[in-house]
């Protein structure tokens, strides 16, 4: 769940319906055993109440729930898999501005909540009284519970010392904003912390992973190693190298693909990536011997993957990378240490270990239609589409797609020449406008 805070499904209300019928319905698979919820939230001021309002819900249906405080949502989803507990909650919107919050929930194997349970809290909301008064409840929260997931990540790295690393971390004014600097500190570098001083709505405004020129100004100016920034919630990360580049999601699952199979850690010599990674991952993996498999948009389509195939490690251009053998959800932190680990074994600047991945020119073009036809049930778009692809071989790459939320075609070419994909793009795009506009 996630939109503007006070406003449904994020009223007092509906959240205490969500906690309520969450407890419900884990004490119904647990077989009518007292529940156990550990809830964390990020930086922003709605996340209090919202809180409140879920802990009283989950009390009425005798569920006994513990605060983590201010933690990542990675973090939450260790707690819940580690405790262990029946669910772990964060109350986060991730990237989005404070205004915004929202609800994820994940199981005890630290994988997000099944479609089935969803739909039956779902269920719950719509057809609960909502006339019922809001009761606040007291939030207990055990600052301990924090400690124990920093110690768990030092202790997965307790071998990597990172002495003589000047790191430059942007903690969005989120969920990181103490944990990421202090891990650092614990494993020997040079921090330089920057928007780590959370208001309630400072959150990933003008900063983090959505807003990277502060970081590699500072990364420059600072004469450091390496920058990373993370989303509200931390869980993603994107880097910036020792020249101020930005190291995507494509980059680093290049370098560590690179890193992981040198040690005969990359299973099947497979990664897994969405269909929105750049062609030049493709062509670059391929180089190394290494090979891609894709998914449609979304860590949740990544790590399903990544599940059926048994591989090491999958992501998105994003940042959201997954090491499924340590965690079910994608953890900024995580994805920092192993970066970290192949510079410092490989005794290397980012800058190196990223050479070998080099970024094909893309253009995007969007094109408004009445109707979401199936592409190919359309002679003149199948045909367009199918010329551009013989044309463009295995150097180049055409995606065709509707927009999830809106009456949206999108065309999206990467190739050698930047001329070239803008001109057939433009060309498949005036076809689909003459035909479905």
């Amino acid at each position: 769940m996630r939109g503007h805070a006070g406003e449904f499904p994020l009223d007092a209300a509906t959240i205490k319906i969500v906690g309520k019928s969450l407890a419900k319905h884990l004490a119904e698979i647990n077989g009518g055993k007292k529940t156990r919820i550990i809830i964390g939230r990020d930086t922003r001021e709605s996340g209090g109440w919202i809180e409140k309002a879920l802990i009283t819900g989950a009390s009425e249906a005798n569920a006994d729930c513990e605060s983590a405080g201010v933690i990542t949502t990675p973090g939450v989803a260790f707690l819940a898999r580690t405790l262990p507990a029946d669910a772990g909650v964060v109350i986060s919107a991730s990237h989005n501005p404070y205004q915004d919050n929202g609800i994820k929930i994940f199981s005890p194997i630290g994988k997000k909540l099944d479609d089935a349970t969803e739909h039956l809290i779902e269920a719950d909301i719509y057809s609960a009284n909502k006339a019922e008064m809001f009761i606040d409840s007291e939030v207990n929260e055990n600052s301990t519970l924090r400690e124990h997931y920093l110690d768990y990540l030092a202790n997965e790295f307790s071998s990597l010392s990172l002495d003589g690393l000047k790191i430059v971390a942007d903690c969005a004014n989120g969920a990181s904003f103490d944990l990421a600097p202090r891990l650092l500190e614990k494993l020997g570098a040079e921090i330089i912390p920057i928007n780590n001083t959370p208001n309630g709505q400072n959150i990933n405004h003008d900063c983090g992973s959505l807003h990277l020129e502060h970081l590699q100004k500072k990364v420059v100016e600072e004469k450091a190693d390496i920058g990373i920034a993370f989303d509200g919630d931390a869980d993603r990360a994107l880097f910036v190298d020792g020249n101020g580049r930005v190291v995507d999601g494509d980059a680093y699952l290049f370098t560590l693909g690179c890193f992981m199979k040198e040690r005969n850690e990359l299973v099947d010599n497979t990664i897994v990536a969405t269909t929105m990674s750049n062609l030049g991952l493709e062509i670059a993996l391929r180089e190394q011997g290494i090979k891609l498999l894709r998914t449609d948009v979304g860590d949740k389509y990544v790590l399903e993957e990544l599940l059926r195939t048994n591989t090491s490690i999958g992501g998105e251009q994003s940042g959201h990378i997954i090491f499924p053998k340590r965690s079910l959800a994608g953890d900024g932190m995580l994805t920092m240490l192993c970066l970290l680990e192949a510079i410092k074994e490989k005794n290397a600047r980012l800058e190196d270990l990223t050479a070998g991945f080099k970024r094909y020119p893309q253009i995007l073009v969007n094109v408004r239609v009445k109707e979401k036809q199936p592409f190919g049930d359309v002679p003149q778009i199948a045909q367009g589409a199918k010329e551009i692809e013989t044309k463009l071989g295995e150097k180049g790459r055409l995606l065709l797609r509707y927009s999830g939320t809106e009456t949206l075609a999108r065309v999206m070419i990467e190739g050698e020449n930047q001329e070239e994909i803008e001109k057939l793009a433009n060309g498949l795009a005036q076809t689909i406008k003459e035909v479905l506009g």
